[in-house]
């Protein structure tokens, strides 16, 4: 690749399968034929999940009330520059701007896609272990203006496991409040750690909807 080329597209989504992995109160997601050749004269698949499994995007109404649904903002906001930013965190680790290695070149409206290696453990009970944003960190993003926060594993906040009663979700709170949307469950980043990037979030145009699924993209800039 020249100085003035831009890599090839990554594709940084899972698949939509039977058997993803789930938060356990949500249901289990269900992809099946309707119809099927060549006992039909076509192929018609049926889709039944939540808009919170896979690589999706949360709208700011998945917490806050009255809040832009996924189809209310422009597809501007679901893509642009950005960078995939190592973190070195580890297990059940909350982490904050000192785990950040490429902090300083973070810049305003940036997508930023937080890279811990935890998508490599995707379908396994690790990937339940993993670290999270502290509160901290959360309200740093927001300062700094970036427009979207991207993760390869399953929340910002603490794994499911281990909130406690009452848990409110807080890094949510403080990202979608302040207009940073959430990208979650996203993969396939070792090729583009610490590069600058060009990404694709752009989200099922589902009415009124929370969230959305995404076909997620991105490609290395010179």
């Amino acid at each position: 690749m020249s100085g003035t080329d831009v890599g090839e597209w990554v594709d940084l989504s899972h698949r939509l399968v039977d058997g993803l992995p789930r938060v356990p109160t949500f249901p289990a997601p269900r992809y099946s034929r309707f119809l099927s050749m060549p006992e039909h004269p076509l192929n018609v698949t049926h889709i039944d999940m939540v808009v919170h499994v896979g690589t999706h995007v949360d709208a700011p109404c998945h917490f806050i009330d009255g809040g832009p649904a996924i189809d209310d903002l422009p597809v501007g906001r679901f893509t642009g520059p950005g960078i995939v930013c190592r973190v070195r965190a580890g297990d059940r680790e909350v982490f904050g701007v000192d785990a950040l290695v490429d902090a300083e070149a973070i810049e305003r409206d940036d997508i930023v896609l937080l890279e811990t290696g935890w998508w490599r453990y995707f379908g396994s009970p690790r990937y339940d272990e993993h670290p999270s944003l502290s509160l901290e960190l959360a309200h740093w993003f927001v300062e700094r203006g970036v427009k979207m926060i991207a993760l390869d594993t399953p929340t910002p906040d603490l794994p499911v496991h281990l909130r406690p009663t009452g848990f409110t979700w807080p890094v949510h709170q403080v990202l979608l409040r302040a207009g940073v949307l959430i990208a979650e469950h996203v993969t396939n980043l070792g090729e583009l750690s610490g590069r600058r990037v060009e990404s694709v979030f752009t989200p099922l145009n589902i009415g009124g909807a929370d969230g959305a699924p995404v076909r997620a993209l991105s490609r290395s800039l010179p």
